[in-house]
């Protein structure tokens, strides 16, 4: 049997007001012209790590972001070019750090809402699945939501992306009111310009973040 290894990179970025994944759409046969997930084969004399890295960066341009791994997908039927293993990944980018290119596999490479998505090559709608569950399960006990903001925000940013990421409204009052008691937010003498009145600016304490995660201390949305 000849056994073929790929990588697949599901990357979100908050935007507009929502979860966006970034896909490309395939200029190359199979499902040529149709949108998929980042990803490619692995080359022989690379990690399964670098060859993530290298292709999301290939086929997009994008580099230097939060990546972890998800899941090994394998249904002999997954791909029709024959027998072929996918190791997938997530990754999180904040939307001010956003440039895109697409690479030489790849006719375009666009931001979709999750919750608005083209039909997709393979079985990359069960991988995005459950990259987005992933998400949202470790969204209460990790710093993951963090990788979505840039490195100064406002409250209303910050509850803008649990919002997105969780998929429903939040209480304004009681998510802040939890945040404060967590401490895990740097106040600055920095304001933004909003509609109405100059929003105060904030950065992550990752160290008190830390303290918590140690200590056991979750606090759900």
């Amino acid at each position: 049997m000849n056994l073929r290894v790929t990588v697949d990179i599901v990357l979100f970025t908050v935007k507009s007001g929502s979860l966006q994944v970034l896909l490309v759409k395939r200029g190359v046969p199979p499902f040529e012209g149709q949108h998929a997930i980042p990803g490619g084969f692995i080359k022989d004399d690379e990690s399964i790590a670098d060859a993530a890295i290298r292709e999301l960066y290939e086929e997009t341009g994008v580099r230097n972001v939060f990546l972890e791994q998800l899941y090994t997908f394998g249904d002999p039927r997954r791909d029709p070019r024959g027998r072929i293993i996918t190791v997938s990944y997530y990754a999180l980018i904040a939307s001010d750090e956003l440039s895109l290119m697409a690479g030489a596999d790849a006719a375009e490479a666009n931001w979709f809402p999750v919750n608005d998505l083209p039909s997709l090559a393979f079985d990359h709608k069960a991988i995005l699945d459950y990259a987005l569950q992933r998400l949202r399960n470790k969204l209460e006990y990790t710093t993951v939501g963090f990788q979505l903001l840039p490195q100064k925000f406002t409250l209303s940013e910050l509850q803008t992306v649990y919002e997105v990421i969780l998929g429903r409204k939040l209480d304004k009052r009681n998510f802040r009111r939890k945040i404060s008691l967590l401490g895990i937010l740097k106040p600055l003498r920095e304001w933004q310009a909003t509609g109405r009145k100059p929003a105060q600016l904030f950065q992550f304490s990752a160290a008190r973040f830390e303290k918590l995660k140690d200590k056991g201390i979750l606090f759900p949305f």
